[in-house]
């Protein structure tokens, strides 16, 4: 049995899908002007040496970590699945005064660049001249925002000062931003919603001075007017956002990102600076250009107003549902936190006093991201390189799939009993996605589901997905191939989620993840046939489909057209699968951090204990266990001692507000209110790579290292992560915290179980903090 023609679900909804319309559409970029040897773009998308490929872009801000760090964090990076880093260079952090610009250390964006290709990252450079990226002035130095003239718009006199930052950036960069340099892309201003000309005047000055990318974008979301074929329209979606007032709940806009759709404009996005202009059109025009993400919410920052804290899965379903939605690229904002340079009493970062609706911490831009401010990787790491994974297995073949949703969908973002699903299919193929997650608001168990699918105008008839009905549990997001073809076996369907394909010697091995709850059934074509050693297979109904048992064993498909290992792994083991891609695909497990860099050379980071890795061996047709090397001491924890130098003083409910929304207090208020300790730090603290975690609760924190502010946070009921030499932590500093309270009545944010912690704290809430710290060993393959 094949698809052939439409394809149409009709239980409980149906989806109508059909080949392509047409052939594609090719811009003039890539294709005509500014052209890459083998790089290739149309209205469906990206194409390297005529192989559809879909990028996986992750932001991450060399200016906001120590330039030691950018290989560790650039190799996380490329462990997550990552094949481009995005990138804002901040005018505020280079030229903070005229004249003398500063590319050094840390600022070294070319150093950086080179970094990224070293490991073999794409680039994507954010030029601005605005940034946002919550910098103060949206990123202008503070003369530049300053000046009486007109900004963002073709003003003589900011053009001037546009161009002269524009040619010292270029002339740092030279050849590698040159039109045959090694940018991927260029991203022209940022949230620039109706000025189109000014960003075609945007680009003939960053030609002007020398730079030049096969892709020009500019982001389009809440209805931006793009000039037409000069940008390449990337858009965003996030799961909460810190910009919406502190009594808003869960705002509209971000439950959209949970369902299936084909609206790919956010009017949510930004709209905290736009407030004057509430009357923003449904779509921006993308017309020649596949749909594509560059801030897909990989977590979200904390304001003092409102402080969102997302779980793993709700950033993980947001990537999920775009995949289904027909996403040509997928690209999050932040993949990796960082912190902004000390030494600035007012901050680098947005606030109320220059003019933004939002206090943000001076250093901290943790933003909870799949790798943290202090480097380490989080739970949204695991779950989106799993999505990246597959996407680098399949994304060829994925491209090719137009994405379709039901006849009947939810009747809205507050519909919770309509299944959430989309297929993409060319009729021949595909894939049914399902997503059944969202944060805050509890979905209820799916019963009896299962979803009949025909093949118009095919001989077969119908097949029914799965055999029987199921129940899907909140929390599953699964993509059930549907006539895939793999190492010359037709697979018609398998209720499992495809991870990668690993080749073996004769027999290749696709390798999944059981779905949440769900049972593993496998429909094969008459005359196909499955073995195992060990029985973990049951044939159902008409002797074509198998149950499966998921473990880390494979079972064999034979048929006269080929041969399949399958290995379908327990879904608990999710949290501990890494793809490698390079120099050859690798499976691994480990519950440890895991990275590599450009010669597949594997690095296993643990704390406080000895770090473990198994690696799938397809022609043994198991895990076999990585001998490690480690480099350091045993693994140690400890916890450090605090003091209480001062206790805290009545904090008021309120230290001001703008436009509604609560001001964070200032240094002044620390210095009178806030609770002292001195932290003591263990003996072997000193000769290790170490991080500390803080476990506190209470308003605004404070780590001050001889005198100077090193590290800070607005409390959200997550623990503090710090790296101890990052910070310059040492037993001989002098090392504070200092801690403010929370009044209970504050106009303040939190999640629930913060909230709740607060609410049984009448008057204010302030707990003594803990410390611990972990041992970081590290061990080469």
């Amino acid at each position: 049995m094949t698809l052939s023609g439409e394809l149409r679900i009709t239980t409980p909804h149906r989806i109508s899908v059909s080949r392509w319309p047409g052939e594609p559409r090719r811009p003039r970029m890539v294709n005509s002007e500014d052209r890459r040897l083998g790089l290739g773009l149309s209205d469906r998308g990206l194409e390297r040496d005529g192989v559809p490929v879909i990028p996986i872009s992750g932001e991450l801000h060399y200016s906001r970590m120590p330039r030691d760090r950018w290989e560790a964090r650039l190799r996380a990076t490329v462990a997550g699945g990552v094949t481009a880093v995005s990138t804002y260079v901040p005018w505020l952090h280079h030229v903070p005064e005229r004249g003398e610009p500063r590319f050094d250390g840390n600022l070294d964006v070319g150093a950086f660049i080179d970094a990224c290709g070293n490991l073999g990252l794409d680039v994507v450079l954010r030029i601005g001249p605005w940034c946002h990226g919550e910098l103060r002035n949206g990123g202008f130095p503070d003369w530049v925002a300053g000046a009486d003239i007109a900004h963002r718009i073709d003003d003589p006199q900011y053009l001037e000062l546009v161009e002269e930052w524009f040619g010292q950036l270029a002339g740092h960069l030279g050849r590698r931003a040159g039109p045959e340099g090694v940018l991927l892309a260029i991203q022209l201003d940022n949230e620039l919603y109706d000025q189109p000309g000014h960003l075609v005047t945007l680009k003939t000055l960053a030609r002007r001075a020398g730079m030049a990318a096969p892709l020009w974008t500019a982001t389009a979301w809440g209805g931006a007017e793009l000039p037409a074929g000069e940008v390449f329209p990337v858009y965003g979606g996030y799961a909460d956002g810190f910009w919406v007032e502190s009594e808003a709940g869960w705002d509209p806009s971000f439950r959209e990102h949970f369902f299936f759709s084909h609206r790919w404009d956010d009017p949510g996005i930004g709209a905290d600076l736009r407030r004057d202009d509430p009357s923003i059109p449904a779509d921006g025009g993308s017309s020649g250009f596949p749909p594509a993400t560059c801030e897909l919410g990989g977590g979200m920052a904390t304001a003092y107003h409102r402080r969102p804290v997302l779980a793993p899965l709700d950033v993980a379903t947001v990537g999920w549902c775009k995949i289904g939605n027909g996403s040509a690229w997928q690209g999050y904002y932040m993949f990796a936190g960082g912190t902004n340079p000390v030494g600035r009493p007012d901050g680098w970062q947005e606030s109320h006093a220059t003019g933004y609706p939002n206090d943000l911490p001076r250093l901290s831009y943790d933003f909870h991201a799949p790798i943290g401010e202090a480097g380490e990787i989080t739970g949204s790491h695991a779950e989106l390189r799993r999505q990246h994974a597959f996407l680098s297995a399949f994304g060829a073949g994925l491209s090719e799939l137009p994405s379709w949703l039901p006849e009947v969908r939810p009747a809205g973002v507050g519909d919770s009993t309509t299944p959430r699903w989309a297929v993409r299919s060319d009729g021949d193929r595909g894939y049914l996605f399902l997503a059944w997650h969202q944060p805050y608001e509890q979905l209820d168990s799916l019963r009896d589901v299962q979803f009949e699918v025909a093949a118009v105008g095919a001989a077969e008839g119908t097949f029914t997905v799965p055999s029987e009905p199921v129940t899907i549990e909140p929390g599953t997001l699964a993509c059930w191939p549907l006539f895939q073809e793999y190492g010359g076996i037709v697979i018609e369907w398998i209720t499992a989620t495809p991870v990668t394909l690993l080749e073996g010697v004769g027999v290749p091995v696709l390798a999944l993840l059981a779905d949440r709850s769900l049972p593993v059934e496998l429909r094969l074509p008459p005359g196909a046939t499955v073995t195992s050693e060990d029985g973990p297979v049951e044939s159902v109904g008409d002797g074509t489909t198998y149950r499966l048992v998921a473990s880390e064993v494979p079972v064999r498909l034979v048929s006269a057209t080929g041969a399949l290992d399958l290995l379908v792994l327990p879904a608990d083991l999710g949290s501990e699968l890494w793809v490698r891609e390079r120099p050859e695909r690798a499976l691994l497990l480990s519950d440890c951090e895991v990275s590599w860099g450009a010669e597949g050379a594997v690095r296993v980071v643990a704390a406080g204990r000895v770090p473990r890795l198994r690696r799938y061996e397809p022609d043994a047709g198991r895990f076999v266990t990585v001998p490690l090397e480690p480099a350091g001491g045993p693994g140690r924890t400890g916890v450090a001692r605090v003091e209480l130098i001062r206790p805290a003083g009545e904090v008021p409910a309120s230290y001001g507000e703008r436009e509604g929304r609560a001001s964070s207090p200032q240094p002044s208020d620390l210095d009178r209110l806030a609770s002292i300790y001195r932290v003591t730090l263990p003996d072997w603290v000193d000769d290790v790579e170490a991080r500390l975690h803080i476990t506190w609760a209470g308003d605004v924190a404070e780590l001050v290292v001889d005198g100077v502010t090193v590290a800070d946070r607005f409390w959200d009921g997550t623990v503090w992560t710090i790296d101890r030499r990052d910070a310059g932590l040492a037993t001989g500093a002098d090392v504070v915290l200092r801690i403010l309270p929370l009044a209970t009545e504050s106009r303040v944010w939190l999640p629930p179980e913060a909230q709740a912690l607060r609410a049984n704290h009448p008057g204010q809430l302030i707990h003594t903090p803990t410390i611990t710290i972990e041992e970081l060993i590290t061990c080469e393959e």
